[in-house]
């Protein structure tokens, strides 16, 4: 499609919003567009695309050959149907679910669609929990909460004999076997599972799965306590995209083709950018890369082959992106070629972020590349909130999706934001108390985030995200630091050498800052060889001046004590999994990082100050 073409194209709904003002205080926002209908079940959207478009490409993954292989539409709908017949021959259900342990791909996308199809759900589980932790944690409390009988082990990497049986260890369920995985012993190959014939019973099945079915378990990422199993209905997941054609109209009219990393264990990744191409009768080509070291080289190499027409990522990935497109012409003119808008979500994306990508966009092409975020949670699949349109900053999330309402509460100088709505879950799988507790007296989902409005006077500018309510603290003097919002502005003021910051002080006289360095601008820095010691880059004067220099500014720029930090320490040691310090998505758990390591923390804000802290 040429460019005039597209351009023509109207690319988001105009934003409206309806208030409604409680006596006290209490504000529910709602969109004026009803949500229009919606299939019943994800399974209908294989259904039509196989027969509107049979030989369009679905998903591509790249093989051992570096090649991009994989299915079309009518190839995929044959396959799932196949390996429905498969399942259905198991004792599967939502008391026995599938469990898939695998990286994103071709054979885990299938499978995932299979069991949707026949209505038993499956619970994508974070490959990192068996390839990285030490001790299996969150994969035992996986499998309580889940008991799944079924599960595929796969992924494009091989995998360590020993790490295979200790994690088989825990549990009894059937193991299937993909990718470079399949000579595991013990396990079933996942071929086994395709089943020739068995039509019918596949057709019967499928005709029995409702809206109220449970497509999905999805964990939460919290660092405490048992995981939480958050139900998600096929209910959720199709209202979830119908909202979403409704605000991005333009995707009726061009199907889009997207290149992502996004880890299908999470809302973000597995339900709305997978559901958003199958919905739509996009392309999706799967990234096996990621924004960490010796990963991130796999996603530049698939944005010089494909363009896509939405890229979504997540700050630390926009992070290591914007270095790249800096550094490469012809990288950045292929990326930002037919390219609609960028999308960020996971974090708020700091400010210094926002403004180079809008750069890039107008040194490239001329013009502006939208920008735009929306917000939701695991228990949201994931759509709530949505800025379809071009926010003035970073941070504007927007207003309510059709069907969806949005309660904003007054807590302590604040308004806690509440959801409730055809995509809100309906609890937590066997926590009926867990369930009970987050929901309020008209069964608003509670979330647990704080907003305010971009602009009083005009609500339909969108909501700004004010923090996460249980993360904000009060110094000893009773004065309250807003996390959330500190957090951004620090990583923006000490910049490039802040991967990520960790705020703490609770209780305590003054702020401080736990800082993952981003060790190779801390390098560049320093001025230090690629092999010179963490120690000494971490060290050098030229970096701990540089966080001195940005503590500084956030101090000068006025705002009291709760605005900026009086002491910071660089961490060696990178966020940890098992500890639950950080998500597949880079996501930094503030309060899992403070427990984790509260030695640091007490160090940080000893008297007198410790020589590796760094002061005002």
């Amino acid at each position: 499609m040429s460019r005039p073409a597209r351009e023509r194209i109207q690319l988001f709904a105009p934003p409206a919003v309806d208030v409604e003002r409680r006596p006290d205080g209490t504000l529910v926002l709602r969109a004026p567009a009803a949500l229009q209908p919606y299939p019943a079940r994800a399974g209908a959207w294989l259904e039509h695309w196989a027969e509107a478009a049979p030989d369009r490409l679905f998903l591509q993954e790249r093989g051992a050959d570096g090649l991009w292989h994989g299915a079309t539409y009518a190839e995929a709908a044959q396959r799932v149907q196949r390996l429905g017949a498969g399942l259905l021959q198991r004792d599967l259900s939502a008391a026995r679910p599938i469990a898939i342990l695998s990286d994103n791909g071709l054979e885990h996308a299938l499978l995932m669609l299979a069991a949707m199809h026949v209505g038993i759900p499956v619970a994508p589980l974070s490959p990192a929990y068996s390839l990285l932790s030490r001790d299996f944690g969150k994969l035992r409390g996986h499998r309580r909460a889940v008991a799944a009988r079924a599960g595929l082990r796969g992924g494009p990497g091989p995998v360590s004999p020993r790490r295979w049986r200790r994690s088989a260890m825990l549990h009894d369920a059937e193991i299937v076997a993909g990718g470079s995985t399949v000579d595991l012993r013990g396990a079933t190959p996942l071929a086994a599972l395709y089943a020739l014939g068995g039509t019918s019973a596949v057709d019967r099945a499928a005709a029995a799965v409702n809206a109220d079915t449970i497509a999905k378990f999805l964990f939460t990422s919290g660092s405490t306590g048992e995981p939480k199993a958050v139900i998600n209905t096929h209910r959720m997941l199709c209202a979830s995209q119908q909202a979403r054609v409704q605000t991005w109209p333009f995707l009726a009219a061009q199907p889009p083709v997207i290149v992502d990393w996004l880890p299908w264990s999470h809302t973000f990744g597995g339900n709305h950018n997978f559901n958003l191409v199958l919905r739509n009768g996009g392309t999706l080509y799967i990234d096996a890369g990621k924004p960490a070291p010796g990963l991130f080289a796999r996603t530049i190499a698939n944005l010089r082959e494909i363009a896509p027409t939405i890229y979504f990522n997540v700050p630390r990935g926009y992070d290591m992106l914007i270095d790249a497109l800096r550094a490469d012409a012809a990288l950045r003119g292929r990326f930002f070629s037919r390219l609609r808008l960028l999308f960020y979500a996971g974090a708020a994306l700091p400010q210094n972020l926002w403004d180079a990508l809008g750069e890039l966009a107008r040194e490239t092409l001329g013009r502006p590349v939208p920008m735009v975020t929306a917000w939701g949670s695991t228990e949201t699949a994931p759509l709530a909130a949505d800025c379809h349109f071009q926010a003035p900053r970073s941070g504007v999330i927007g207003i309510p999706v059709p069907g969806t309402e949005l309660k904003l509460v007054p807590e302590n100088g604040k308004l806690e934001i509440r959801v409730r709505g055809a995509n809100v879950t309906a609890g937590y799988w066997r926590q009926p108390e867990l369930t009970r507790e987050a929901f309020d007296e008209e069964s608003f989902y509670r979330i647990g985030d704080a907003v305010r409005f971009l602009d009083p006077a005009h609500p339909e500018r969108g909501l700004v995200f004010d923090g996460r309510i249980a993360e904000d603290f009060k110094l000893s003097t009773g004065t309250r630091v807003h996390v959330g919002n500190l957090r951004i502005h620090a990583i923006a003021a000490l910049a490039p050498v802040a991967q990520d910051i960790v705020v703490t002080g609770h209780d305590g006289d003054e702020c401080g800052f736990l800082i993952f360095p981003n060790v190779a601008a801390c390098r560049a820095a320093a001025g230090l060889a690629d092999d010179a010691p963490l120690s000494d880059v971490l060290a050098h004067p030229a970096v701990r001046e540089r966080v001195r220099a940005g503590m500084a500014a956030l101090r000068d720029a006025g705002g009291g004590t709760s605005s900026f930090a009086a002491r910071a320490l660089l961490l060696a040691e990178p966020p940890a999994i098992d500890a639950g310090e950080i998500t597949d998505k880079g996501y930094i758990n503030q309060r899992a990082v403070r427990e984790h390591r509260a030695g640091l923390v007490a160090l940080l804000h000893a008297d007198p100050p410790d020589p590796a802290v760094i002061t005002l």
